[in-house]
């Protein structure tokens, strides 16, 4: 089994958080107005949908050097929609464009992502969340 682990704080001086794991770091922010938020950084389903779309593009890299597939340009929209009360993600979408760079049909390696997309895979499937009180 593997496992990551992340680290957030907020930000002094501010009610955002910074988040980070080994030497990389993201601020977490509400939008400017809303609980305190100054729109310092990303909001929860922008990040629920950055981590859609970036764990794709590595699952597409995967995907392409497993099948021996050279690949070039990638672009990857995500749009995660958010309703209820309270407010819960009830659907993505991920619109997916890569290059090969042999100018064959990507679409087996965009299938094959799909099929090994841990965020993706793990979202369709769900998952507990456990919330412990340090």
């Amino acid at each position: 089994m593997m496992s990551a682990t992340v680290e957030l704080r907020t930000v002094e001086g501010t009610q955002a958080a910074m988040g980070w794991a080994g030497g990389h770091t993201v601020v977490v922010d509400r939008p400017e107005g809303k609980a305190g938020g100054m729109g310092l950084g990303f909001n929860g389903a922008q990040m629920l949908a950055l981590a859609i779309g970036g764990c794709f593009c590595n699952d597409l890299r995967y995907a392409a050097e497993e099948m021996g597939v050279g690949l070039g340009k990638i672009a990857v929209s995500v749009t995660v929609n958010l309703d209820g009360k309270p407010l819960l993600a009830t659907s993505a979408t991920m619109t997916v464009s890569c290059e090969t760079q042999d100018g064959s049909d990507p679409r087996k390696v965009i299938d094959k992502a799909g099929e090994i997309s841990a965020i993706s895979n793990s979202l369709r499937r769900g998952g507990p969340v456990t919330i412990e009180v340090a």
